[in-house]
């Protein structure tokens, strides 16, 4: 099983900001030809976050227990980290300050009734709910038609990385940015490891797709992450052809570590038609299961 070793991944998260920051970028001066590291040095971070050679390289090597807000905000100034960064940068220092204290609360495996119901109102627009692993937990009568390909992996939940990365023929005829979203998924389960490295679950998922898949081993060793956000996500659906969405993603605060998913199309748009579309169409699918109950 893989892993998810808190200093580790400290010390390849912060070495990986690192290479990737000239001294030129930084606004350094660049003395010598050859360099034997790529991107910055360590004395060069820690010049620029203002705190001692010393500790820079104590941090690097995994230990942010005695970091304090201000120089997590300046070392996350220094490596230029953007907002999910930096995000991830406090949540590895969150866990290094009580590596055996309680731990993040863990996200419903279930969701409650009252959840499904919000689900079931949203008709005219495919709506999900999943946890910070991509597991599916809930989705509306239009969700499963517009997922239909996930939904045929008889497993349950439903997880979109497996998706993703183990059935990678039927995932890239679906999403039309398929290597745009290979990056994503990868990025935002090494967010939710930051978050939580000792989620078993979590855990057994990272392991699993790295055991079975070199496109996630790679895209794992970057130490990307990102969050869960809004934007457009394009699919190309079996049946009603290619629909542009944009998606919404919030997160449900009376239920920490879930997020509902709402996917919509301006209305006039062909993709709004193709919605219109794919629930006449999953209507149709479900009849006769009607019918079949009704006879048995």
């Amino acid at each position: 099983m893989v892993m998810i070793e808190l200093r580790t991944e400290i010390k390849e998260f912060l070495s990986s900001r690192r290479a990737r920051i000239t001294p030129e970028r930084a606004g350094l001066s660049a003395y010598g030809g050859n360099r034997r590291v790529k991107g910055l040095r360590r004395e060069e971070v820690a010049l620029l976050a203002g705190v001692s050679v010393d500790y820079y390289v104590r941090m690097e090597r995994g230990s942010l227990a005695g970091a304090s807000d201000g120089v997590l905000d300046a070392l996350a100034s220094a490596l230029q980290l953007d907002e999910a960064e930096r995000g991830h940068l406090f949540h590895l220092a969150r866990q290094s300050r009580a590596p055996d204290g309680p731990r993040r609360r863990r996200p419903a495996v279930t969701v409650r009734p009252a959840l499904q119901q919000v689900l079931d109102a949203i008709t005219d627009a495919p709506a999900w709910i999943c946890n910070g692993r991509y597991d599916v937990l809930a989705m509306n009568h239009l969700a499963r038609a517009l997922y239909s390909p996930m939904l045929a992996d008889p497993r349950r939940p439903a997880n979109t990385a497996r998706f993703v990365y183990l059935d990678p023929e039927a995932a890239k005829a679906f999403f039309v940015d398929y290597d745009r979203i290979v990056r994503d998924v990868a990025a935002k389960l090494r967010m939710e490891a930051g978050r939580d490295p000792h989620d078993e679950k979590l855990i057994a998922l990272v392991g699993e797709l790295a055991t079975s898949s070199e496109l996630f081993r790679q895209r794992w060793a970057s130490q990307d992450v990102r969050l869960h956000r809004s934007g457009r996500k394009r699919v190309h659906h079996p049946v009603v052809g290619q629909l542009d969405l944009d998606v919404e993603s919030m997160e449900l605060p009376a239920e920490p570590g879930l997020l509902l998913t709402v996917y919509t199309a301006p209305a006039g748009t062909a993709t709004a038609d193709g919605l219109t579309l794919l629930a006449s169409w999953a209507a149709s699918q479900e009849k006769p299961a009607t019918e079949t109950q009704a006879l048995s």
